[in-house]
Order: structure tokens, then C-alpha cells, then sequence
């Protein structure tokens, strides 16, 4: 009964949500077909001159192999500063993602020619061939089948890595993997996973016919000819005919911009988690009733929003006081909001040249989370009544809380912890599943996330007063403040801790759409 039920729900999910799957599947198509040419326009002549001058395919195939050791969201974070190649985007998805085709198409290049018998060159040579002329006809059309096999893992390697792509705002289908993962949404995760798969597959059967056809020559049947062409076509009329949807969505989206208006878009960013989302959309939903345009970079990983931020790439996004104070300002924690929020916008403007909005109104401080089973058997209340009972607990921090100075360090020596396992370091969207299924006893969540009403979860008081205050703001480029600065007052003290709690739990708990979510709270604010 619950697998029909799980089936039916997903059905239902594809029918309603399959345009949006479908602009996230061209996305990540676009990624793939163009990484993947750049890393055969490259990989291909080098492969060439190394089966020349030998002595180079030490240092090169060395380069293309440490690239794919390189971790991918790694790799993305590291190219964003760099001028002309980096930045968010599609752009640095494709440089990030040819840097891993490389070491198939090179090496593969190279062993299939190198692979030639030597004879069939010494008898090119003898019939009077150039170097040119034995490359061409010769050594290229019978290295062909070795090279596109490497061309054929170099497409599948592209095809999974891409879906990292969305946490530097390149879009794919990697984009509704990780909002399943936020949301704890399996249908989000089963549409992303299974449309992957599925593009991976189709791609390595494409490649893999046209590679028996090179194996075949001559001989190969005109039922394979129809395959390979119909297999082509149907993926040319996918890149070319989803082209034009998110083209036409951009069109509606900003529909409420002056016609004819040359002015620059508001770029808005936003982090990879659902408040920060609608944060970021009821910013960009106010702008646009001013009649003002505005371009959404939405769901960035990681350090990516700040850095986008002062590398130009991004306008504005949501963050918080304590996190910019600690993890960015690298201050030792302190627990007064006003200090904090005045040191904070001070050294902003001087280190960064960046400007903080007036405070939201509320304050998504650390979250100490248990089940709410454990929670009502033990009468737990707060922190301190927990540190007995939690000596044979599995703890599971995210990254950031265990490496921030107001994180797992502190905190477990402020309030006495004494795990007997080790804590589990582990991506914080997946700590909650882990919690709610039994595999973590206690984590680090958010006070205002959906899912601790959701999953049932209990949040113990910082009864000891640890954690620094962590108020909502937005934080602007200089250039931006003038046209953002009407919207930052109305925006001043706007929305109670409780009030974004409800909002997070429309997204998370009922599966609405942050923007539907921002639009009701910009038209209603008062009812939220």
C-alpha cells in the first residue's frame, strides 16, 4: 500500500512539475553537449601532439588526472574569482566540467593511436604519404573506435558531475537533487536522480552504436543507420526545442519591468536552503512591483553567495549576522545582536566596500535538534538536561557547524559533551533524514527550518547562552543600495521568527513553491 501510494504521489508530481523538469533536463544537456565539445576540441589535438612528443605525456595526462581528482563542488568554488573563465553560472559549470572530459578523450586519443600496428605505418609511408596525409587516413579512422569510447565515458562522467553544477547556479538536473535533499522531498530526488540516469543511459547507448558502427565499417546495417539518426535527432530536438522555454519563462517572469528599459538588472542571490530561498524572492518580487528588473541566482553552495558578491556576480543576498560576523569576519562569537550587527555592518563597508539592510525582524539561530519521541520520554528541555543521556548518542554536525569558531568545538566544551562515538560530519540537509530515521541521535539544525515541525523533531534551549545571535539581513554591493534601499526599510523588523518558521514549513512541509510562498506574504503580509 505505502509503495502505491509513493507511486501515485510521484505520478501526480511528474504531472504537475514536468515543464520544469523538462527546462532543468534541457539545462543539463546544454552542460553536458558543450563541456564535453570543449574537452574534444582540446583533448583531441593534444592527444595527437603526445603521441609526437612523447616526453609530454607525463606533465599533461598528470594535469588531466589530477583535475579528475579534484572535487568537483571543490573545483566550481575555486573558479569562481578567476576573471573571464570563472564566476556562478552556466559558464563555469561548462570550464569545471571539460576539466573532467579531459583525461578520457587525451589518454584514449593516445592509446588508440599509439595502439596502430607500426606496419600499417610503414606501408603509408612507403606508398609516399606525408605526416598529414598518414594522420588523416590513416592512424585518426583506425584509432576512431578507442577514441570514442573515451568520448563515451567522458559524456557519462559529464552527465553525474553536472548535476554539482546547481550549487554554483548553472541550473540542471542536479537543482532538484539538492532541493530534495532540503526539503526532504523523495519526489524532488527521484525526478532529479531518475531523469539523470535516464540522459546517461540514452547517451551511452547513442555513443556505444555509434561506436560498433566504426567497428563495423562498411558492413553496418541500415537498421543501425536508422538507430544512430533517430537517436541524433531526437536529442538535437531536445537541446534545440527545450531552448526555448526557459527563454519564454525569463519573458513572463519579468513581466513586470518597464518596457524598453535599459537599465541593468538587480542580480539576486540566494544560499542553497529554503529560507534563504524565500528570502530572496520576496526581495525580488518587491523590486519587481517597482517596476525594476530583476535576474534570480538562486540556490548557490557553500561560500559561493559572498564571493559571488564581491566578485560582482551577484547584487545582493540573504544572510545572517552571526555567520557573517564568524564565519566570514573570523571574530570570536559574542551574544549581543546590536554588537554584533553594528561590528558586522562596520567592517562590511570597510574590508568589502558591501552594505547591511536594517535587520528582518528575526533571528535563525542553531538549532540543537533530537526526535521528538526522545525528547517527551526524557522530559528534555534543554541542552544541558541532555549532556547525561547523550554519552552513547550518535551525534551528525553539518560541515559548517564543525569547522566555524561558533561551532562543534565550543560548543561541545561549553556544555560538557562527551561523545562516545565520534560525530558524523555530514551535509546538513541530510542530517534530518538521518535524525528523523534513527541513524542520529542529536544535530545542528536551524530554529526557523519547516522540517523540525515536519519530521517531529524537538529543539533543546541554549540554556547557557552560547550561541551567537545570528538576525536575518540582506547584504548589498555599494552600487546596489540606491535602488535597493526603499525595499530594505519596508523590509525593516518585517517578519517575526515565527512567522518565517511558518513560511519555511509551506515549502518544506506542504510543497508549495518559494516564489507562490513569497507572493502570498507579499500581498498578505500581515496574515503569514
Amino acid at each position: 500500500m505505502y509503495y502505491n501510494a509513493a507511486m501515485r504521489g510521484f505520478l501526480e508530481f511528474l504531472k504537475q512539475n514536468w515543464p520544469e523538469l523538462l527546462t532543468l533536463t534541457r539545462e543539463h544537456i546544454f552542460l553536458v553537449f558543450i563541456s564535453t565539445g570543449m574537452a574534444i576540441l582540446i583533448g583531441v589535438p593534444l592527444g595527437i601532439l603526445l603521441t609526437r612528443i612523447r616526453s609530454l605525456q607525463t606533465p599533461i595526462l598528470g594535469f588531466a588526472n589530477i583535475m579528475q581528482t579534484v572535487p568537483s563542488l571543490a573545483l566550481f568554488g575555486l573558479l569562481i574569482p578567476i576573471p573571464f573563465i570563472g564566476g556562478i553560472g552556466a559558464r563555469t559549470a561548462v570550464i569545471a566540467l571539460a576539466l573532467y572530459a579531459l583525461l578520457p578523450v587525451i589518454r584514449n586519443t593516445v592509446t588508440g593511436i599509439l595502439g596502430i600496428d607500426p606496419k600499417v605505418r610503414e606501408a603509408a609511408t612507403a606508398m609516399g604519404m606525408t605526416g598529414g596525409q598518414i594522420l588523416r587516413m590513416v592512424e585518426l579512422p583506425l584509432a576512431m573506435p578507442v577514441m570514442l569510447t573515451g568520448i563515451r565515458v567522458a559524456v557519462v562522467i559529464s552527465v553525474g558531475v553536472a548535476t554539482v553544477a546547481a550549487a554554483v547556479g548553472a541550473g540542471g538536473l542536479g537543482t532538484y537533487i539538492f532541493r530534495g535533499l532540503r526539503q526532504n522531498d523523495n519526489n524532488l530526488l527521484l525526478a532529479g536522480a531518475i531523469a539523470s540516469a535516464l540522459l546517461a543511459l540514452l547517451c551511452d547507448f547513442v555513443l556505444g552504436q555509434i561506436e560498433k558502427s566504426y567497428a563495423i565499417g562498411e558492413r553496418q546495417s541500415s537498421t543501425r543507420r536508422r538507430v544512430i539518426g533517430l537517436a541524433f535527432a531526437g536529442l538535437f530536438v531536445t537541446i534545440i526545442g527545450f531552448s526555448f522555454i526557459p527563454n519564454f519563462k525569463s519573458e513572463i517572469s519579468n513581466g513586470n519591468s518597464v518596457p524598453g528599459e535599459a537599465k541593468k538588472p538587480v542580480i539576486v542571490g540566494s544560499k542553497d536552503f529554503t529560507e534563504s530561498v524565500i528570502l530572496a524572492e520576496i526581495l525580488a518580487q518587491m523590486l519587481e512591483k517597482q517596476g525594476i528588473a530583476v535576474e534570480r541566482r538562486f540556490e548557490l553552495g557553500g561560500n559561493i553567495p559572498h564571493e559571488s558578491l564581491l566578485s560582482g556576480q551577484i547584487d545582493v543576498y540573504p544572510e545572517y549576522t552571526g555567520t557573517a560576523y564568524t564565519a566570514i569576519l573570523k571574530k570570536k562569537p559574542i551574544t549581543d545582536p546590536q554588537s554584533v550587527y553594528d561590528q558586522t555592518k562596520a567592517e562590511y563597508v570597510s574590508q568589502f566596500s558591501l552594505v547591511l539592510s536594517p535587520p528582518l525582524g528575526f533571528a535563525n539561530d542553531f538549532a540543537i535538534l533530537i526526535r521528538g519521541d526522545v525528547a517527551r520520554k526524557n522530559n528534555l528541555k534543554t541542552i544541558s538536561d541532555a549532556v547525561p543521556l547523550a554519552q552513547n548518542w550518535q551525534a551528525g554536525f553539518g560541515q559548517d557547524f564543525m569547522s566555524r569558531a561558533d561551532g562543534y568545538p565550543g560548543f561541545s566544551k561549553a556544555y560538557g559533551f562527551s561523545f562516545a562515538k565520534q560525530p558524523r560530519e555530514m551535509d546538513l540537509s541530510l542530517t534530518y533524514r538521518a535524525l528523523q530515521s534513527g541513524e542520529l541521535d542529536i544535530i545542528a539544525g536551524n530554529s526557523t527550518d519547516g522540517l523540525i515541525s515536519t519530521l517531529d523533531l524537538f529543539q533543546l534551549a541554549d540554556d547557557k547562552r552560547y550561541f551567537p545571535p545570528y538576525q536575518a539581513v540582506f547584504i548589498a554591493r555599494q552600487d546596489a543600495v540606491p535602488v535597493l534601499n526603499e525595499v530594505f526599510e519596508k523590509l525593516r523588523d518585517a517578519i517575526s521568527t515565527e512567522e518565517m518558521r511558518k513560511l519555511n514549513y509551506e515549502v518544506d512541509g506542504n510543497k508549495r513553491t518559494p516564489k507562490d510562498v513569497a507572493g502570498d506574504w507579499n500581498n498578505f503580509p500581515a496574515a503569514s
